[in-house]
Protein backbone atom coordinates (compact mmCIF):
# COMPACT_ATOMS: atom_id res chain seq x y z
CA UNK A 1 0.00 0.00 0.00
CA UNK A 2 1.36 3.34 -0.98
CA UNK A 3 2.09 5.70 1.88
CA UNK A 4 -0.17 8.53 0.82
CA UNK A 5 0.76 10.66 3.80
CA UNK A 6 4.47 10.57 2.92
CA UNK A 7 3.77 11.26 -0.73
CA UNK A 8 1.45 14.11 0.08
CA UNK A 9 3.97 15.56 2.50
CA UNK A 10 6.71 15.33 -0.09
CA UNK A 11 4.56 17.00 -2.73
CA UNK A 12 3.64 19.75 -0.26
CA UNK A 13 7.29 20.26 0.60
CA UNK A 14 8.26 20.45 -3.03
CA UNK A 15 5.34 22.75 -3.73
CA UNK A 16 6.13 25.03 -0.81
CA UNK A 17 9.78 25.07 -1.77
CA UNK A 18 8.87 26.01 -5.30
CA UNK A 19 6.59 28.76 -4.06
CA UNK A 20 9.24 30.01 -1.69
CA UNK A 21 11.82 30.12 -4.46
CA UNK A 22 9.43 31.79 -6.82
CA UNK A 23 8.43 34.34 -4.18
CA UNK A 24 12.07 35.06 -3.34
CA UNK A 25 12.92 35.75 -6.98
CA UNK A 26 9.98 38.13 -7.39
CA UNK A 27 10.94 39.99 -4.19
CA UNK A 28 14.47 40.54 -5.44
CA UNK A 29 13.19 42.11 -8.64
CA UNK A 30 10.79 44.39 -6.73
CA UNK A 31 13.55 45.46 -4.35
CA UNK A 32 15.90 46.21 -7.24
CA UNK A 33 13.24 48.30 -8.97
CA UNK A 34 12.57 50.26 -5.79
CA UNK A 35 16.27 50.93 -5.25
CA UNK A 36 16.60 52.17 -8.83
CA UNK A 37 13.53 54.39 -8.42
CA UNK A 38 14.95 55.86 -5.22
CA UNK A 39 18.32 56.53 -6.86
CA UNK A 40 16.67 58.18 -9.86
CA UNK A 41 14.50 60.30 -7.56
CA UNK A 42 17.53 61.47 -5.58
CA UNK A 43 19.46 62.28 -8.75
CA UNK A 44 16.48 64.19 -10.13
CA UNK A 45 16.08 66.07 -6.87
CA UNK A 46 19.75 67.10 -6.85
CA UNK A 47 19.57 68.27 -10.48
CA UNK A 48 16.37 70.24 -9.77
CA UNK A 49 17.87 71.78 -6.64
CA UNK A 50 20.97 72.89 -8.55
CA UNK A 51 18.80 74.37 -11.30
CA UNK A 52 16.65 76.30 -8.84
CA UNK A 53 19.69 77.47 -6.90
CA UNK A 54 21.39 78.82 -10.02
CA UNK A 55 18.15 80.36 -11.27
CA UNK A 56 17.54 82.03 -7.94
CA UNK A 57 21.03 83.48 -7.96
CA UNK A 58 20.81 84.76 -11.53
CA UNK A 59 17.39 86.36 -11.06
CA UNK A 60 18.16 87.91 -7.71
CA UNK A 61 15.96 85.52 -5.73
CA UNK A 62 17.21 84.62 -2.27
CA UNK A 63 18.86 81.21 -2.24
CA UNK A 64 18.50 78.66 0.53
CA UNK A 65 21.75 79.83 2.09
CA UNK A 66 20.25 83.30 2.47
CA UNK A 67 18.21 82.21 5.44
CA UNK A 68 21.30 80.98 7.27
CA UNK A 69 23.46 84.11 6.95
CA UNK A 70 24.33 85.62 10.30
CA UNK A 71 24.69 89.32 11.03
CA UNK A 72 28.45 89.38 10.48
CA UNK A 73 28.15 87.71 7.09
CA UNK A 74 25.31 90.06 6.16
CA UNK A 75 27.47 93.07 7.04
CA UNK A 76 30.32 91.70 4.92
CA UNK A 77 28.00 91.15 1.97
CA UNK A 78 26.61 94.68 2.24
CA UNK A 79 30.17 95.96 2.44
CA UNK A 80 31.07 94.19 -0.80
CA UNK A 81 27.93 95.56 -2.46
CA UNK A 82 28.85 99.08 -1.32
CA UNK A 83 32.33 98.77 -2.81
CA UNK A 84 30.88 97.43 -6.06
CA UNK A 85 28.57 100.43 -6.61
CA UNK A 86 30.62 103.16 -4.92
CA UNK A 87 30.95 106.31 -7.00
CA UNK A 88 32.93 109.13 -5.33
CA UNK A 89 31.16 111.85 -7.34
CA UNK A 90 27.73 110.50 -6.43
CA UNK A 91 28.80 110.01 -2.82
CA UNK A 92 29.86 113.66 -2.64
CA UNK A 93 26.56 114.91 -4.04
CA UNK A 94 24.51 112.66 -1.76
CA UNK A 95 26.53 113.61 1.31
CA UNK A 96 26.17 117.34 0.64
CA UNK A 97 22.41 117.05 0.12
CA UNK A 98 21.70 114.58 2.90
CA UNK A 99 19.48 115.34 5.86
CA UNK A 100 19.70 113.35 9.08
CA UNK A 101 19.89 109.56 8.90
CA UNK A 102 21.48 109.80 5.42
CA UNK A 103 18.20 110.59 3.66
CA UNK A 104 17.88 112.53 0.40
CA UNK A 105 15.12 113.56 -2.00
CA UNK A 106 15.79 112.48 -5.58
CA UNK A 107 14.36 113.09 -9.02
CA UNK A 108 15.49 112.40 -12.58
CA UNK A 109 15.63 114.94 -15.38
CA UNK A 110 16.19 114.90 -19.13
CA UNK A 111 16.29 117.80 -21.56
CA UNK A 112 12.65 117.41 -22.62
CA UNK A 113 11.51 118.27 -19.09
CA UNK A 114 14.34 120.73 -18.37
CA UNK A 115 13.50 123.35 -21.00
CA UNK A 116 12.80 126.84 -19.58
CA UNK A 117 9.15 127.15 -18.59
CA UNK A 118 8.71 123.39 -18.63
CA UNK A 119 8.15 120.80 -15.91
CA UNK A 120 11.42 121.25 -14.01
CA UNK A 121 10.72 124.95 -13.43
CA UNK A 122 7.25 124.13 -12.09
CA UNK A 123 8.68 121.40 -9.88
CA UNK A 124 11.15 123.80 -8.24
CA UNK A 125 8.48 126.47 -7.94
CA UNK A 126 6.24 124.08 -6.00
CA UNK A 127 8.88 123.81 -3.26
CA UNK A 128 8.89 127.60 -2.96
CA UNK A 129 5.09 127.83 -2.88
CA UNK A 130 4.48 124.86 -0.60
CA UNK A 131 3.77 124.87 3.10
CA UNK A 132 7.07 124.20 4.93
CA UNK A 133 8.69 122.78 1.79
CA UNK A 134 11.22 125.54 1.12
CA UNK A 135 13.84 123.91 3.36
CA UNK A 136 13.43 120.55 1.62
CA UNK A 137 14.84 121.82 -1.67
CA UNK A 138 18.26 121.88 0.02
CA UNK A 139 18.07 118.08 0.24
CA UNK A 140 17.00 117.53 -3.37
CA UNK A 141 19.39 115.66 -5.69
CA UNK A 142 18.61 115.96 -9.40
CA UNK A 143 19.85 113.02 -11.46
CA UNK A 144 20.35 114.31 -14.99
CA UNK A 145 20.22 111.98 -17.97
CA UNK A 146 21.94 114.14 -20.59
CA UNK A 147 24.34 117.06 -20.87
CA UNK A 148 21.70 119.70 -21.64
CA UNK A 149 19.62 118.71 -18.62
CA UNK A 150 22.74 118.76 -16.47
CA UNK A 151 23.68 122.27 -17.58
CA UNK A 152 20.14 123.46 -16.90
CA UNK A 153 20.19 121.84 -13.46
CA UNK A 154 23.48 123.48 -12.51
CA UNK A 155 22.04 126.86 -13.49
CA UNK A 156 19.10 126.46 -11.10
CA UNK A 157 20.08 124.06 -8.34
CA UNK A 158 22.99 123.09 -6.09
CA UNK A 159 22.87 119.29 -6.10
CA UNK A 160 23.08 117.80 -9.59
CA UNK A 161 24.55 114.48 -10.68
CA UNK A 162 24.87 113.36 -14.28
CA UNK A 163 24.19 109.66 -14.66
CA UNK A 164 26.42 107.80 -17.08
CA UNK A 165 24.10 106.20 -19.62
CA UNK A 166 26.71 104.35 -21.73
CA UNK A 167 25.57 105.47 -25.15
CA UNK A 168 21.86 105.67 -24.32
CA UNK A 169 20.08 108.79 -25.50
CA UNK A 170 17.51 110.01 -22.96
CA UNK A 171 17.50 113.63 -24.19
CA UNK A 172 14.11 113.72 -25.92
CA UNK A 173 10.67 113.05 -24.53
CA UNK A 174 10.28 109.32 -23.88
CA UNK A 175 6.70 108.49 -24.80
CA UNK A 176 4.85 106.06 -22.58
CA UNK A 177 5.71 102.37 -23.18
CA UNK A 178 8.11 103.02 -26.06
CA UNK A 179 11.45 101.16 -25.88
CA UNK A 180 13.22 104.37 -24.79
CA UNK A 181 10.67 104.88 -22.02
CA UNK A 182 11.02 101.32 -20.74
CA UNK A 183 14.80 101.49 -20.82
CA UNK A 184 14.80 104.79 -18.93
CA UNK A 185 12.45 103.43 -16.24
CA UNK A 186 14.57 100.33 -15.67
CA UNK A 187 17.77 102.38 -15.63
CA UNK A 188 16.17 104.39 -12.84
CA UNK A 189 15.42 101.28 -10.76
CA UNK A 190 18.97 100.04 -11.24
CA UNK A 191 20.38 103.39 -10.15
CA UNK A 192 18.16 103.61 -7.07
CA UNK A 193 19.38 100.17 -6.05
CA UNK A 194 22.94 101.50 -6.09
CA UNK A 195 21.92 104.47 -3.91
CA UNK A 196 20.43 102.10 -1.34
CA UNK A 197 23.56 99.94 -1.47
CA UNK A 198 25.62 103.06 -0.67
CA UNK A 199 23.65 103.39 2.56
CA UNK A 200 21.35 106.27 1.61
CA UNK A 201 17.60 106.27 2.14
CA UNK A 202 15.59 108.36 -0.29
CA UNK A 203 12.31 109.88 -1.28
CA UNK A 204 12.11 109.45 -5.02
CA UNK A 205 9.77 111.85 -6.79
CA UNK A 206 8.92 112.25 -10.44
CA UNK A 207 9.52 115.81 -11.61
CA UNK A 208 5.84 116.21 -12.54
CA UNK A 209 4.89 115.96 -8.85
CA UNK A 210 4.20 119.23 -7.08
CA UNK A 211 5.38 119.42 -3.45
CA UNK A 212 2.75 121.37 -1.50
CA UNK A 213 3.47 120.25 2.09
CA UNK A 214 6.25 118.45 3.93
CA UNK A 215 5.44 114.77 3.20
CA UNK A 216 7.69 113.33 5.91
CA UNK A 217 4.98 113.94 8.49
CA UNK A 218 2.72 111.48 6.65
CA UNK A 219 5.18 108.61 6.23
CA UNK A 220 4.85 105.44 8.29
CA UNK A 221 7.64 105.01 10.84
CA UNK A 222 7.94 101.22 10.62
CA UNK A 223 7.87 100.68 6.83
CA UNK A 224 10.82 99.77 4.60
CA UNK A 225 9.18 100.66 1.31
CA UNK A 226 6.36 103.18 0.91
CA UNK A 227 4.79 104.04 -2.41
CA UNK A 228 2.10 106.35 -3.74
CA UNK A 229 -0.93 105.01 -5.60
CA UNK A 230 -2.84 105.77 -8.76
CA UNK A 231 -5.85 104.38 -6.91
CA UNK A 232 -5.94 103.81 -3.15
CA UNK A 233 -8.48 101.47 -1.54
CA UNK A 234 -8.18 102.90 1.96
CA UNK A 235 -5.98 100.13 3.40
CA UNK A 236 -2.28 100.93 3.51
CA UNK A 237 -1.23 97.29 4.01
CA UNK A 238 -3.36 95.92 1.17
CA UNK A 239 -1.25 94.61 -1.71
CA UNK A 240 -4.25 95.02 -4.01
CA UNK A 241 -3.66 98.77 -4.10
CA UNK A 242 -2.51 100.14 -7.46
CA UNK A 243 0.94 101.68 -6.82
CA UNK A 244 2.64 104.42 -8.79
CA UNK A 245 6.43 104.22 -8.89
CA UNK A 246 6.72 107.97 -9.37
CA UNK A 247 6.79 108.59 -5.62
CA UNK A 248 8.46 106.31 -3.08
CA UNK A 249 10.08 106.57 0.33
CA UNK A 250 12.63 103.80 0.82
CA UNK A 251 14.89 103.14 3.79
CA UNK A 252 18.30 101.67 3.09
CA UNK A 253 18.66 98.23 4.67
CA UNK A 254 19.41 94.68 3.57
CA UNK A 255 15.74 94.05 2.76
CA UNK A 256 15.28 97.03 0.43
CA UNK A 257 18.66 96.51 -1.25
CA UNK A 258 17.66 92.93 -2.02
CA UNK A 259 14.17 94.04 -3.10
CA UNK A 260 15.38 96.58 -5.65
CA UNK A 261 17.73 94.00 -7.11
CA UNK A 262 14.88 91.48 -7.25
CA UNK A 263 12.61 94.09 -8.85
CA UNK A 264 15.22 95.01 -11.46
CA UNK A 265 16.01 91.39 -12.34
CA UNK A 266 12.31 90.53 -12.59
CA UNK A 267 12.13 92.56 -15.80
CA UNK A 268 13.59 89.49 -17.53
CA UNK A 269 10.50 87.50 -16.59
CA UNK A 270 8.13 90.23 -17.82
CA UNK A 271 9.59 91.69 -21.02
CA UNK A 272 7.94 94.77 -22.52
CA UNK A 273 6.54 95.77 -19.11
CA UNK A 274 7.62 98.88 -17.26
CA UNK A 275 8.73 98.93 -13.64
CA UNK A 276 5.31 99.75 -12.23
CA UNK A 277 3.56 96.84 -13.95
CA UNK A 278 6.33 94.45 -12.92
CA UNK A 279 5.96 95.67 -9.33
CA UNK A 280 2.29 94.71 -9.51
CA UNK A 281 3.35 91.25 -10.69
CA UNK A 282 5.90 90.63 -7.94
CA UNK A 283 4.42 92.44 -4.93
CA UNK A 284 2.72 89.24 -3.72
CA UNK A 285 5.70 86.99 -4.42
CA UNK A 286 6.47 84.69 -1.46
CA UNK A 287 10.13 85.69 -1.57
CA UNK A 288 9.12 89.23 -0.59
CA UNK A 289 7.08 88.04 2.38
CA UNK A 290 9.92 85.68 3.34
CA UNK A 291 12.28 88.65 3.37
CA UNK A 292 9.84 90.39 5.75
CA UNK A 293 9.90 93.53 3.63
CA UNK A 294 7.45 96.00 5.17
CA UNK A 295 5.43 97.62 2.38
CA UNK A 296 2.93 100.43 2.89
CA UNK A 297 0.76 102.19 0.33
CA UNK A 298 0.24 105.94 0.65
CA UNK A 299 -3.21 107.50 0.66
CA UNK A 300 -4.26 109.66 -2.28
CA UNK A 301 -5.71 112.09 0.28
CA UNK A 302 -2.13 113.08 1.13
CA UNK A 303 -0.28 111.95 -1.99
CA UNK A 304 -2.73 112.81 -4.72
CA UNK A 305 -2.79 112.91 -8.47
CA UNK A 306 -4.90 113.36 -11.56
CA UNK A 307 -5.86 109.66 -11.63
CA UNK A 308 -7.77 109.90 -8.35
CA UNK A 309 -8.15 113.59 -7.63
CA UNK A 310 -9.35 114.59 -4.18
CA UNK A 311 -10.22 118.14 -3.18
CA UNK A 312 -8.66 117.89 0.28
CA UNK A 313 -6.53 121.00 0.31
CA UNK A 314 -6.12 120.76 4.07
CA UNK A 315 -4.39 117.36 3.77
CA UNK A 316 -2.55 117.19 0.47
CA UNK A 317 1.25 116.94 0.51
CA UNK A 318 1.98 116.21 -3.15
CA UNK A 319 0.03 116.24 -6.42
CA UNK A 320 1.12 114.14 -9.38
CA UNK A 321 0.30 114.77 -13.04
CA UNK A 322 -0.33 111.05 -13.51
CA UNK A 323 -2.90 109.67 -15.95
CA UNK A 324 -1.67 112.41 -18.28
CA UNK A 325 0.39 111.91 -21.43
CA UNK A 326 2.51 114.58 -23.09
CA UNK A 327 4.76 117.32 -21.73
CA UNK A 328 2.56 120.15 -23.00
CA UNK A 329 -0.55 118.71 -21.34
CA UNK A 330 1.28 118.21 -18.06
CA UNK A 331 2.74 121.72 -18.08
CA UNK A 332 -0.63 123.28 -18.83
CA UNK A 333 -2.47 121.52 -16.01
CA UNK A 334 0.35 121.84 -13.49
CA UNK A 335 0.33 125.61 -14.00
CA UNK A 336 -3.41 125.60 -13.28
CA UNK A 337 -2.82 123.44 -10.21
CA UNK A 338 -0.22 125.83 -8.78
CA UNK A 339 -2.58 128.77 -9.33
CA UNK A 340 -5.25 126.88 -7.37
CA UNK A 341 -2.75 126.29 -4.58
CA UNK A 342 -1.71 129.95 -4.46
CA UNK A 343 -5.35 131.00 -4.13
CA UNK A 344 -5.81 128.53 -1.29
CA UNK A 345 -2.67 129.68 0.53
CA UNK A 346 -3.80 133.32 0.25
CA UNK A 347 -6.93 132.56 2.31
CA UNK A 348 -7.04 133.22 6.03
CA UNK A 349 -7.22 130.23 8.37
CA UNK A 350 -10.95 130.77 8.91
CA UNK A 351 -11.55 131.09 5.17
CA UNK A 352 -9.63 127.86 4.57
CA UNK A 353 -11.87 126.02 7.03
CA UNK A 354 -15.08 127.43 5.58
CA UNK A 355 -14.21 127.32 1.89
CA UNK A 356 -15.10 124.46 -0.41
CA UNK A 357 -12.30 125.02 -2.87
CA UNK A 358 -11.62 122.37 -5.50
CA UNK A 359 -8.93 121.71 -8.08
CA UNK A 360 -9.50 123.20 -11.52
CA UNK A 361 -7.63 120.33 -13.18
CA UNK A 362 -7.76 118.25 -15.24
CA UNK A 363 -8.23 120.46 -18.29
CA UNK A 364 -5.61 119.40 -20.82
CA UNK A 365 -5.11 115.99 -19.18
CA UNK A 366 -8.41 114.34 -20.05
Amino acid sequence: MKNTFTGAAAEKAVGDGGKAWSSGGSGSHVLARRVMQLVMFLVGFVVLWMFLYNSASSFGFPTFSHYFIDDDESSQILGFMYQAVYDPKLESVLRNASMEHKTVIMTTLNNAWAEPGSIFDLFLESFRLGNQTQKLINHLVVITLDQKAHARCLALHNHCYQLETKGDNFTGEAFFMTPDYLHMMWRRIEFLHSVLAMGYSFVFTDTDIMWLRDPFKQFYKDADFQIACDYFNGRSYDLNNMPNGGFTYVKSNSRTIWFYKFWFNSRKNYPKMHDQDVLNKIKKHPFISNMKLKIRFLSTSYFGGFCERKDEFDKVSTMHANCCIGVENKVSDLKVLLEDWKRYMALSENEKKQSHISWSVSQSCR
